[in-house]
């Protein structure tokens, strides 16, 4: 049986596009070095996709996502954690972008059968509070996204450089530029309730 290769391109140093490959040797094949990573990565990958989300549920379930296809990948182990951390928060903005097409649909869905909801006012602001900042997240350019959440995950300008293939001194920029973006995207969203 031949192997399945599964390839895209991404974003790389400079703007180039580069092409990423995983392939899969066999079905049901994968890499030994998978649990030892695993071990060693977890924490930060669903550190990474709960800082998109919110919700260590739905960021468990990214993590499952993102180990798979890293199950099945010929990233070097040496680049795990990088690849990984990208990897999440790829996949925590894709969860997060389909999640508001379907939560605008379950809020139509719930006005229509006049939920009371209990006197929780606090909760409810830091809920819209967090629920806006997702939503704008989620309109920035995909790098910039991409930067802020690692950069705010933890991760030092040099691991966010190798992780999204960028010049260590153009991180700073990166993410200066993404929460700037992220503010107008804010009060741009402010202004229009």
């Amino acid at each position: 049986m031949s192997p399945a290769v599964v390839a895209g391109t991404a974003e790389g140093r400079g703007g180039r596009a580069k092409r990423v490959t995983v392939s899969r040797s066999a079905p049901g094949a994968v890499r030994p070095d998978l649990a030892d990573v695993f071990r060693r990565d977890y924490a930060q990958v669903v550190g990474v996709a709960a800082r998109v989300l919110g919700s260590r549920d739905q960021a468990e379930d990214v993590a499952q996502e993102v180990f798979l296809s890293f199950g099945h990948s010929s990233v070097p182990a040496a680049e795990a954690p990088g690849w990984l951390s990208v990897a999440a928060a790829h996949t925590a903005l894709n969860l997060l972008r389909s999640g508001r097409r379907r939560s605008s649909r379950e809020e139509v869905a719930a006005l229509a059968e006049d939920v009371v909801v209990p006197d929780v006012a606090d909760a409810v602001v830091t809920n819209e509070e967090r629920s806006r900042v997702r939503a704008a997240l989620a309109q920035l350019p995909h790098k910039q996204a991409v930067a802020l959440v690692l950069r705010h995950s933890g991760l030092s300008y040099a691991e966010v450089a190798a992780a999204l293939d960028l010049s260590p001194g153009s991180v700073g920029t990166t993410v200066r530029r993404a929460e700037s973006a992220l503010r107008k995207e804010l009060d741009r969203n402010a202004s229009s309730d």
